[in-house]
């Protein structure tokens, strides 16, 4: 049984150091849903544009390629060990560009998924393209697939229509990269906006469901699952970017905080089209069953 790097005092947050597959094959569980923003494998010496400034997209050695080969045995070895974790009504959505959402596609068939939407994230404010030979990058896919091919997936259809102003929603989402007081904590390199984490999370659980994600970063996926009343495991190896994700959990333990929050995503989504996002509105329920991860706890200077 792993042990918990960090556990909020409700025990809705949950942080596991360490290798995701290692730690994902050393508990029985279940989850409702899983988000991944796996390395996309792009840090290959490029330029981009930040805040105005000529900068590297080297993210860390984590994101380099090792060929299309290594790269697809190492997607299809960390997507397994989540199939393992889902129920089997359980969806997962998986972020990419073009240097690996074909990977991942044909990983997720090869394992049995059902894809269900390749949704394109349209960001409204892309960094500019400096070289000028090719079309600017403004966009980012999510697969979103089921665990089995004929059991039936949560999809909370009315839901995405009253945000899209009743009309259907499509599977194109023009919506904002993170915005500056997503950053009050500090900053990761990969860090998603919580704006489309949100929509992810609405779309396809219910208040008091359980979610992974296996490569948590600064744990977005976390943040926005609890703001939304659901629970939330996160695995990383990186101490720094769990010390981020835990002082992000702690930020919202700010009533006043959580309501900052709640309040500018529903502006991001009138922003953009979106008549309201319906964060508020949902019912809550009872949490039951919980993570069998242990607790560390220090009495006396000694590890309990």
């Amino acid at each position: 049984m792993p042990t918990s790097y960090y556990k909020s005092e409700n025990k809705d947050f949950t942080l596991l150091k360490g290798d995701c597959i290692e730690l994902l094959n050393s508990f029985d569980f279940k989850f409702d849903m899983i988000f991944a923003d796996p390395p996309y494998h792009l840090s290959n010496g490029g330029i981009s544009v930040q805040s105005g400034k000529m900068v590297s997209v080297n993210k860390g050695d984590w994101d380099k390629s090792n060929g299309y080969e290594e790269d697809y045995l190492f997607d299809k070895s960390w997507i397994f060990a989540c199939r393992n974790k889902l129920k089997s009504n359980g969806t997962i959505w998986i972020s990419g560009t073009y240097h690996n959402i074909f990977s991942v596609a044909r990983c997720l068939a090869e394992l049995g998924f059902k894809i269900l939407n390749c949704i394109t994230w349209e960001k409204t404010n892309p960094p500019p393209n400096l070289s000028c030979k090719y079309f600017t990058h403004s966009a980012e896919y999510i697969l979103w697939a089921r665990k089995e091919q004929k059991v039936s997936h949560y999809f909370n259809y009315e839901l995405m229509k009253i945000i899209n102003g009743g009309t259907q929603m499509r599977d194109v989402w023009r919506l904002p990269a993170i915005a500056p007081w997503e950053k009050s904590c500090g900053k990761h390199p990969t860090q998603k906006p919580l704006c489309v984490l949100s929509r992810i999370i609405q779309a396809s659980t219910l208040p008091g469901a359980w979610i992974l994600d296996p490569f948590t970063g600064s744990s977005t996926t976390g943040i926005a699952a609890n703001l939304l009343g659901r629970r939330f495991l996160g695995i990383d190896q990186n101490e720094e970017f769990l010390e981020l994700s835990k002082e992000r959990r702690e930020e919202i333990n700010d009533i006043s905080k959580r309501t900052l929050y709640l309040e500018k995503l529903q502006k991001q989504a009138q922003l953009f089209e979106d008549k309201e996002i319906q964060t508020l509105n949902e019912p809550l329920v009872e949490y039951g069953q919980d993570l069998p991860i242990l607790i560390l706890t220090m009495v006396n200077g000694k590890i309990k």
